[in-house]
């Protein structure tokens, strides 16, 4: 399905986007939109300007598929949900912003509010296209998870993306660097630690309440253990990363990797929450939670 490629794309899209910053690429490419004004810079090319090139690309192809979900939603809307050709023109339109924010990011120097939009955008794309293929996959009604229940992914959501935002704000100012390296700006290191305990807390419940859930789709509960896992291991890289200094670019890479596939989940779960709650039969009001 190409809503299915187009998540696998965006969490390619943000990966890329994150070693080109590791790797301090961003600017690569001096110009906008062709680097050294072509399209495929033989003589420059470098491992920089390669991760450079190959974002914009990447990211221009993404725009293309969005441009195909939408003439497809649009060709055959009497098929499909409702719905679904205004997500399309949304993701369409936050492509667009994404474009414009990646060319502001080489004129304006790398500015770190420009930089910080830039990947914020990037995380909706995902979030917003994850909750469309969980819905257009569809759910058993009859397994919808109890009332109690529908608010914590959403809560989940919420605090794990202002966790990323964070994150792509403290890196965009090199927070950690000038921290470890001068002890400044070591608030923003300090706020997205204090972030980091609810954040992972709400995922770890959502998990450990969807056991208890009674007849509950079995795919949102694998889902929910997916990112109660990949919390330990954002934490675990997390560490690792202040530990090493911010040295080993891997494990860097790794965790905004980490954080891209716990926004990709957690709006697939949403997005199949939503489904199956709006459609349970009336009979299914009975809810069962632990005790």
């Amino acid at each position: 399905m190409l809503t299915t490629h187009l998540v696998i794309a965006l969490v390619a899209l943000v990966v890329v986007g994150g070693a080109t910053r590791v790797m301090e690429a961003g600017l690569a490419c001096p110009d906008w939109p062709l680097c050294y004004g072509v399209f495929l810079p033989g003589r420059q090319m470098n491992l920089q300007v390669f991760l450079e090139w190959f974002h914009r690309l990447d990211a221009f192809l993404v725009g293309l598929a969005l441009l195909a979900l939408l003439v497809i939603s649009l060709w055959r809307r009497k098929e499909l949900p409702f719905w679904l050709p205004w997500a399309a023109w949304l993701a369409v339109v936050l492509v667009a912003v994404q474009g414009a924010l990646g060319a502001l990011t080489v004129t304006h120097l790398l500015a770190s509010p420009t930089v910080t939009a830039h990947l914020a955008t990037a995380l909706l794309l995902v979030l917003l296209m994850s909750g469309v293929d969980q819905w257009l996959a569809g759910a058993n009604p009859r397994l919808a998870p109890p009332g109690w229940w529908v608010p914590l992914p959403f809560i989940s959501l919420v605090l794990v993306f202002s966790q990323c935002v964070l994150g792509g704000a403290m890196a965009s100012q090199w927070a950690v660097d000038h921290c470890l390296s001068a002890g400044d700006q070591c608030g923003w290191l300090l706020r997205h630690r204090q972030l980091a305990l609810p954040t992972a807390l709400a995922v770890v419940t959502l998990a450990g309440s969807s056991l208890c859930s009674g007849a509950m789709d079995p795919l949102l509960r694998t889902l929910s253990s997916g990112a109660a896992s990949l919390v330990g291991l954002q934490m675990a890289l997390g560490v690792l990363t202040l530990r090493w200094q911010l040295q080993v670019a891997s494990l860097t890479i790794a965790h905004q990797l980490v954080a891209a596939l716990l926004v990709a989940l957690l709006g697939a779960i949403c997005g199949r929450t939503l489904y199956a709650w709006l459609r349970r039969p009336a009979s299914s009001s009975l809810e069962v939670s632990c005790g």
